[in-house]
């Protein structure tokens, strides 16, 4: 269980079937942690400010991190190393997303843009400029045709970069929002909320398809498992929550010592680990939480 100062953003990564890594920023640096020992194993160092997210490629080789220098860095998880430094922000990053096929990186930044980036060749490929919000949740579909983000405002938006177009604009949460997911056919994402509710929506009108309601504290991650089927959200209200994306319907959950930071999901679906505030780490079968 990873020990000392481990507040700050945080991922988990799969390295392959049966070990995982847990990543935790400290001030400008990444630190890796082998879940199995309890160490750390690997120290990323690049950023000249504070890491401010973090995100993991799909395939658990790469991770890109956003700080409050303005650059975004791939990095070779095997090495430590980076890979590239991606510049084009002029402040603050304030959310990250990768696309579920790996090959582009969303962000957002304090500078009221957005930014889609060729993770291959580190260039921007599309811009969107947004003055009215803070952009403070991220997600991408399959092939970044589809971005969506959500605000300070409450309202969730959706961008079409190859046609620089905004698809649709969906109110209806109460708070900010905290996080967001993308189901992997990248027909509906998951969307939460500072008020601790999260929402279902169908990307294509934009159309609010089910409200989950359970937790009782800001929600500060969510996820959507492989097969599509189960949304799952940590809250601060110290719960871990697994809902059907049907019906809506909750459908098992784990209570830990402190505030629930963040989760990564093993891609069978079936196992989920979980890091808490208190800096615990738990590993929770869906089978046995049913």
């Amino acid at each position: 269980m990873p020990g000392g100062d481990t507040d700050g953003v945080t991922a988990l990564v799969l390295l392959s079937d049966d070990q995982c890594a847990f990543l935790n920023s400290h001030y400008h640096k990444l630190r890796v942690w082998s879940l199995e020992s309890g160490k750390v194993v690997r120290i990323l160092e690049g950023h000249t400010d504070w890491i401010t997210a973090v995100v993991v490629t799909p395939d658990g080789s790469n991770v890109v991190s956003g700080s409050a220098d303005h650059a975004l860095r791939i990095w070779d998880l095997k090495n430590g190393q980076t890979i590239r430094v991606l510049e084009g922000h002029t402040a603050p990053i304030t959310a990250l997303a990768t696309t579920l096929d790996g090959r582009r990186a969303v962000s957002a930044s304090a500078d009221h843009t957005l930014r889609v980036w060729d993770l291959e060749c580190g260039r921007t490929i599309a811009a969107l400029e947004n003055r009215t919000e803070l952009v403070s949740a991220v997600a991408a579909a399959v092939d970044a045709c589809r971005i969506v983000w959500g605000s300070d405002d409450g309202v969730l938006r959706r961008w079409d970069p190859e046609s620089g177009e905004m698809i649709c604009i969906v109110e209806g949460h109460a708070d900010w929002v905290t996080a967001l997911a993308v189901t992997p056919d990248g027909r509906r994402a998951v969307s939460a909320s500072a008020n601790g509710t999260l929402r279902v929506w169908e990307l294509e009108h934009g159309k609010t398809v089910q409200v989950l309601k359970g937790h009782t504290d800001r929600v500060s991650a969510v996820g959507v498992t492989p097969d599509g089927k189960r949304a799952i959200s940590g809250s601060y209200d110290h719960t871990l929550r697994v809902w059907d994306l049907e019906t809506g319907d909750y459908v098992a959950g784990f209570t830990a010592e402190g505030p629930v930071l963040g989760f990564a999901v093993t891609p069978d679906g079936r196992t989920i680990i979980a890091r808490d505030k208190s800096r615990g780490v738990h590993l929770l079968h869906l089978e046995i939480m049913n």
